[in-house]
């Protein structure tokens, strides 16, 4: 398509996350503006890689991680900073998936299907594996099932985590963490755990003190905080709390949506700073106005969504080698203490196909 429409100015790429890469890359090396769901990649390979292909061509680039426009994602960065918390130097982050409400939206912690039905006359079965290893057609990967495979998606921390710590990095200033080390449900080579809990380290940024970010997904959540009152829920599905020197702020929902500073008393006494952050034309409207007169977008690739997705994606890598603690050269991008770890990191592309 590329190839024959001279005229295609910028691309949105809504495939499954282990063609993300692939089809991302070949629009940045024609120059194209691209938009590309969330999570930017399903390798920690690809994720640096896009980065830098971005960095270098120039290109207007956002990833689909929404919240980035959320009112409530500003003022938890106009809120930390002002000294809201004090310090922060302990996050809490989760997801319910890969349930929603008490059902299973898609398989985790299963063998893959033995059986072979036939390929659906609408679907090119060996186009839409793309650079994964070949396996026979099955709906058990789509449509939209492929996200609780290792060969195509990252479950829910690829899924939920992209959104739900977007505010955390955005807030806290975090790039690259110093180590991980995980915890989960029974899994196998073929699909991610039900429920599992990543544990980051980050290092100290200026004058900002060092970061423990705890992940939960799949029902799992953190311990209530006794400064929530009694009648007050602590969401299920998705919510973050951070924890300051000087008190904590609950935000429940994905992405950022509704901080609150706990109890509410504390809320309620709290002088709000000036809204320091431009606020947003709407995440698609960034990108769009990027494209046109080149201004910056909230989830660029090379500024913000590559370095997220990295950090995301390690903790994948962390629960796939075992859950030991790996710790990170990002500068090298290796895991330092595992070779097992490291071949995590990347696969070899099909035949046909490369970035």
């Amino acid at each position: 398509m590329l190839d024959k429409e001279k005229s295609i100015d910028a691309v949105v790429v809504g495939t499954p996350d282990h063609t993300h890469a692939v089809v991302s890359m070949w629009a940045i090396k024609m120059g194209k503006h691209v938009y590309c769901e969330k999570p930017l990649t399903r390798t920690v390979y690809e994720a640096r890689a896009l980065a830098e292909a971005t960095r270098q061509a120039g290109v207007a680039t956002q990833m689909g991680n929404q919240g980035m426009a959320f009112d409530g994602n500003r003022l938890i960065n106009e809120w930390i900073w002002d000294g809201a918390l004090g310090q922060v130097r302990e996050v809490h982050a989760w997801s319910d998936r890969p349930t929603h409400n008490g059902e299973l939206f898609w398989a985790q912690g299963v063998d893959r299907p033995p059986e072979t039905p036939p390929v659906p006359a609408t679907l090119d079965w060996d186009l839409w594996l793309g650079p994964a290893p070949y396996r026979p057609y099955h709906p058990a990967y789509h449509p939209f099932r492929w996200r609780g495979w290792w060969d195509f998606g990252s479950g829910g921390l690829g899924d939920m985590g992209i959104h739900n710590l977007a505010p955390v990095f955005s807030a806290l200033k975090l790039k690259a963490p110093t180590s991980v080390c995980a915890s989960s449900t029974l899994f196998n080579d073929e699909t991610l755990p039900l429920a599992s809990t990543v544990h980051y380290e980050f290092a100290a940024r200026g004058d900002m003190a060092p970061v423990t970010l705890h992940w939960y997904d799949g029902g799992i959540i953190p311990a209530r905080p006794p400064e929530l009152e009694d009648d007050r829920e602590l969401s299920r599905e998705d919510g973050l709390i951070f924890v300051g020197d000087k008190g904590k702020m609950y935000v429940e929902g994905w992405g950022g949506h509704s901080p609150r500073l706990i109890p509410e008393a504390k809320m309620k006494a709290y002088k709000r700073p000036p809204k320091t952050l431009p606020r947003s034309i709407g995440h698609h409207n960034e990108w769009i106005k990027a494209c046109k007169e080149g201004t910056p977008t909230r989830s660029a690739f090379d500024t913000f969504a590559g370095p997220l997705t990295e950090a995301v994606l390690l903790g994948t890598v962390c629960v796939r080698a075992g859950g030991e603690r790996l710790l990170w050269d990002s500068a090298n991008l290796k895991v330092t203490n595992s070779e097992k770890a490291n071949e995590y990191l990347h696969y070899a592309y099909r035949k046909g196909w490369t970035l």
